[in-house]
């Protein structure tokens, strides 16, 4: 099996990716970078899920570290963008931008994103940040088919885990 580091935006979105990458003959291991988060206290409750979501999948789990202060440098100017806009790109650039470099410390592992489960996210201009970062170790995913994203909403029905109702920046948080 090759190995994959799966950027993890919470643990429920985890649940289909893991699950789908092992079929496409990968061994995943997640990694939570989120800086985007907008408190400290929703961080943790997110990175708990991804926890336990990792512990009954069996994959194991790196935290990365928490840095809204980072975040918010690397959107400035970008406040006022609508969700979905430039502001979730510079977003998903840091993340994934993170993810391979953790990929490279790790050896060069391949790497890849849950953030296209979402039926919020532009899984097109997801893969393609992905893939401008390492057209080599980038593998794109479209999580999203197969109804990944039910799936994943069942698993977490089906154990009770919390799922949150906005991205996790503040700006979707006073969207919602």
């Amino acid at each position: 099996m090759k190995n994959i580091l799966l950027h993890i935006c919470c643990g429920v979105c985890a649940s289909y990716p893991i699950v789908k990458l092992r079929e496409d003959g990968f061994n995943p291991v997640g990694f939570f970078y989120n800086p985007n988060i907008d408190s400290e206290e929703e961080y943790k409750r997110r990175l708990d899920v991804a926890y336990d979501v990792s512990g009954r999948l069996a994959c194991d789990l790196i935290a990365g570290e928490y840095d809204l202060q980072a975040w918010r440098e690397e959107v400035i100017g970008l406040e006022n963008e609508p969700e979905g806009g430039a502001r979730c790109v510079a977003c998903f650039k840091m993340r994934l931008q993170m993810t391979y470099k953790k990929a490279i410390e790790m050896g060069g592992n391949y790497f890849t994103t849950t953030l296209t489960v979402s039926p919020h996210k532009n899984t097109v201009v997801i893969n393609e940040i992905g893939s401008l970062i390492s057209p080599e170790f980038f593998i794109p995913y479209d999580f999203k088919q197969n109804n990944g994203f039910k799936q994943a909403m069942d698993f977490a029905k089906q154990h009770s885990l919390y799922c949150q109702h906005y991205c996790g920046c503040e700006y979707s948080r006073k969207k919602k």
